[in-house]
């Protein structure tokens, strides 16, 4: 490979949750410190232990070797590099620049969507199992998640309950739906049949779709991104679509996102709600950043990047279908998480999650509790990190846990 996807990284001490945070966290959202003798291996936190395409480097040290960080506006190369990494990856033609917005963060996008499409109190549909920060941020400002479940198949596969979609439409009145495209915990990459399904449902009873699509670069080999906005005519004109360079090439820490809307009267009124926020404005290094990700050394990057997970899933799934009997989960089409549903083995070993996930911390596994995103004995576990090491945490699992 071109690009180094082996070398193991130390984050101690740069600024970095999932090393720093085991432990340190007050929330009780991060895991236990390992005990002493096992070092920390971080499966918890949704960002990546590689480094970044160097061009992201490049750019920012070109940009920061000035030294004048005044008032700015977007460049024409900032918005080019959108399109054309829309049309290139996601195969969009029609994008225009009037059509792309800034927001401070999805989540900061996703409220000021809701925001536009809902009055405090209103009733919005989400699926289950659900993102922790949909959930956090949208109860905290004041909306009630309607919660339809994601129905797990005897073919391992994560799919939409339409039936169950539509009676809760009806019942609770909901026009604001959230959607998470591919799917996170689950890791679903939907198809275009499901979508254009959900959407017709939606047309039907006249509901919008405030879409976070920022995994969408994502997808494990032999999988596709399908943009929710490109099903239909109706589909583009009533759904808000949200989305970063942030997990595609581990630029959290560089505070930015983007959202593409091609309904003229949503569009205006977003960007409106969103100008409220002090704050809400772009930063110049999360410019550059992105420039520098989304150029032809980025699209090689990613490919590779996308072999190397599509591996370490690979890997993950096997493992625990052999090893471990009573834990099952979704091989993950998209995202590089696992969402690992541990009902069976906790019953048949009289544990707890709760046991069950602490020990797992002791010995370094510092993997994630997955009630925060619904699931009643799921474990959340972040593959995106060298082989070696998603190696050394199964080899600990199979010794001290499992």
């Amino acid at each position: 490979m071109k690009y180094d996807f082996t070398t193991v990284m130390d984050r101690h001490g740069h600024d970095a949750i999932a090393w720093d945070g085991p432990g340190a966290q007050p929330s009780g959202i991060a895991p236990a410190k390992p005990d002493p003798g096992f070092d920390l291996i971080p499966m918890w936190v949704a960002d990546m232990n590689f480094a970044t395409v160097p061009t992201v480097q490049e750019e920012l040290i070109r940009r920061v070797q000035h030294p004048s960080f005044g008032y700015f506006a977007p460049t024409r190369e900032y918005y080019e590099s959108i399109i054309r990494w829309q049309r290139v990856r996601n195969g969009v033609e029609d994008l225009k620049a009037g059509m792309i917005g800034f927001d401070g963060g999805v989540l900061s996008g996703v409220i000021s969507a809701v925001n536009v499409l809902c009055s405090r109190g209103d009733r919005i549909l989400i699926h289950t199992p659900t993102y922790i920060g949909f959930t956090k941020t949208l109860e905290n400002n004041g909306y009630r998640l309607i919660r339809s479940p994601l129905i797990f198949g005897d073919d391992k596969v994560w799919r939409m309950d339409f039936q169950d979609m539509e009676r809760k439409i009806v019942k609770y009145h909901i026009h604001t739906a959230v959607f998470c495209s591919p799917h996170n915990p689950c890791g679903r990459v939907w198809e275009r049949e499901e979508l254009e399904q959900m959407m017709d449902l939606f047309r039907r009873y006249d509901v919008y779709v405030v879409c976070d699509e920022i995994w969408s670069d994502l997808t494990m080999e032999g999988y596709r991104h399908i943009p929710l906005q490109s099903v239909s005519e109706d589909a583009r004109m009533r759904t808000a679509a949200f989305y970063s360079p942030a997990k595609t090439f581990n630029l959290s820490g560089i505070v930015g996102s983007y959202h593409i809307i091609y309904n003229s009267w949503l569009r205006d009124r977003v960007r409106k709600e969103s100008s409220l926020g002090a704050a809400n404005e772009m930063s110049v290094l999360y410019m550059h950043a992105l420039c520098g990700a989304y150029r032809k050394e980025g699209m090689e990057w990613l490919d590779e990047l996308k072999t190397v997970l599509t591996g370490n899933v690979r890997f993950a799934c096997g493992h625990i279908r052999s090893h471990y009997p009573g834990v099952t989960c979704a091989v993950p089409q998209g995202t590089y998480m696992l969402f690992l549903d541990c009902t069976g083995w906790c019953e048949a070993h009289g544990k707890t999650i709760d046991e069950l996930l602490a020990a797992g911390w002791k010995v370094g596994v510092a993997w994630q509790d997955g009630r925060m995103f619904n699931g009643p004995c799921h474990i959340r576990m972040n593959l995106a990190s060298p082989l070696s090491r998603i190696q050394e945490a199964f080899r600990r699992l199979d010794e001290y846990v499992f």
